[in-house]
């Protein structure tokens, strides 16, 4: 068996620009949110996927183009940091822009938790190389624990997988040779912290 084609596979499908519309479907299918109008769902799936996806993906391309990055894999951690700082404010500008709508404030904090996820690997990028992968699925993991605690819904499953998927994912970095075990180890865990930390209080 091939395990790098296999490695890659799951690094792309756990990819952290991925991340955000797979929590945003949980969101909108397994929680009170499913009760929303089909336009309120479009409305919030199509915002997400502008500012956590589209946006990042075109300036990462416009990086490419000045030079101002390597390769899109950007393993140098000191390329991570334009597009880091890029990857905080999109998510910033998302949680500000479905601020317009009220009762969506679990999924706002969703977003200000990204953005300070981005924030952390931002200063950590500085010194040291922490797995980007990893802390998006720490943040994942994290976000999933606080939805079960405070009763949006059943996320016992989701959680399951997520945490089956963050193994997978570790796995597929170190197999790759893309990060060392403490890197993997600190993105997972500043991920969960700061996530958490960040839906609670902000």
């Amino acid at each position: 068996m091939n395990y790098t084609k296999l490695a890659s596979a799951l690094s792309w499908a756990f990819h952290p620009f991925v991340l955000p519309l797979y929590l945003i479907a949980v969101l909108l299918t397994l929680t009170v949110f499913a009760q929303y109008p089909a336009g309120v769902k479009f409305y919030l799936l199509w915002v997400v996927v502008l500012y956590t996806m589209v946006i990042p993906l075109l300036m990462l391309g416009v990086l490419r183009s000045l030079g101002r990055i390597s390769s899109y894999r950007i393993d140098d951690r000191r390329e991570r940091l334009l597009p880091l700082l890029i990857g905080a404010v999109c998510y910033l500008l998302c949680a500000l822009t479905i601020a317009k709508i009220p009762s969506v404030i679990f999924l706002r904090k969703f977003m200000v938790a990204a953005a300070c996820c981005e924030a952390m690997c931002l200063v950590v990028s500085l010194y040291w190389k922490i797995s980007l992968h990893l802390t998006a699925m720490g943040a994942a993991v994290a976000l999933l624990v606080v939805m079960n605690v405070v009763g949006v819904g059943n996320m016992l499953v989701p959680l399951m997988i997520a945490i089956l998927s963050a193994g997978a994912l570790a796995s597929a970095r170190l197999y790759l040779g893309c990060h060392n075990g403490r890197q993997v180890l600190a993105g997972f865990a500043g991920g969960y912290a700061v996530a958490t930390l960040a839906v609670l209080f902000l």
